[in-house]
């Protein structure tokens, strides 16, 4: 009886064959073709082009039985890695693209799971797709801190760290933020009217004219938006503030400190559509 071979290309001796050699087709199948499907690591390598790999009976070394595929040279863009013939079998993989472009590894029909340039991804090959192989960790701590990038509209960072542990409860993440600040945008006097506009920075700074009491106006509420405002009396004091579309606690805005040059802090946040508002006076 010939020997037949199963899905990771094991071959699997007929009763009463292969008489003095079955001992060589044994040892190669524990030495290659097992070892490679448990532990082994294979290059495949790209060229501007798509790669198909393949399973073929023999328990010679192959590259597709490896459990890790190491994709290296050029992609030239995005790739597909094309588990060919043979390959259509209940399989695991760790996916390593060392390629600077992202790599969809998948069989001959199939959407496939897209590995991104530098990562290294485990893929499960279910013998009609390839899907991800891990769809839930119970937890996740990051090793080590994540740097702050700067930039965004009305936010800037020096340089710092970000330190995040994720627990495990999806709704809780607690965070840790050094080396950050906050624009700051200093409005200068205000006259009559003045319209907040918080896009440029989350802390504003502006100054009373004297006896000349000032309007001011909210942008529109969304939803999680804050900001701060340092609001310093005019020189000779006694000037007036208000600020339309803000709750305040009581329902009674707070009467700005009449005291020459005093600073009021007042901070203002959007929930859902509506502005809230507290006071810290009378810092001078």
């Amino acid at each position: 009886m010939a020997s037949s071979y199963s899905d990771l290309k094991i071959e699997l001796i007929g009763t009463g064959d292969q008489t003095g050699t079955w001992g060589t087709t044994t040892n190669n199948n524990f030495s290659v073709a097992i070892s490679e499907a448990i532990t082994g690591s294979a290059d495949v390598a790209f060229s501007s082009s798509d790669v198909t790999v393949t399973l073929t009976d023999t328990n010679a070394a192959q590259t597709a039985r490896n459990l890790r595929l190491n994709l290296t040279g050029t992609s030239g863009g995005a790739r597909n890695l094309i588990l060919g013939s043979g390959c259509q079998i209940e399989k695991l993989y760790l996916i390593n693209n060392g390629l600077a472009d992202a790599v969809t590894v998948k069989n001959t029909s199939g959407t496939g799971i897209a590995v991104p340039a530098g990562k290294s991804m485990f893929v499960y090959n279910n013998g009609t797709n390839v899907v991800d192989a891990i769809t839930h960790l119970s937890s996740l701590t990051l090793g080590s801190a994540l740097p702050v990038a700067s930039g965004g509209t009305g936010v800037t960072s020096s340089t710092g760290s970000v330190a995040v542990v994720l627990s495990t409860s999806p709704t809780l993440i607690t965070s840790t933020f050094t080396g950050y600040t906050e624009t700051v945008v200093a409005i200068g006097t205000v006259g009559a009217a003045h319209t907040f506009v918080i896009s440029t920075g989350t802390v504003q700074t502006a100054t009373l004219t004297a006896s000349t009491p000032c309007t001011f106006t909210m942008p529109t509420a969304t939803a999680g938006t804050s900001f701060i405002l340092r609001l310093t009396q005019a020189a000779t004091g006694m000037t007036t503030a208000t600020f339309t579309g803000v709750k305040f606690a009581n329902g009674t805005a707070p009467t700005i400190t009449a005291t020459a040059s005093a600073v009021d802090l007042i901070s203002f946040i959007a929930v859902g559509s509506t502005w809230y508002g507290s006071a810290v006076q009378n810092l001078s």
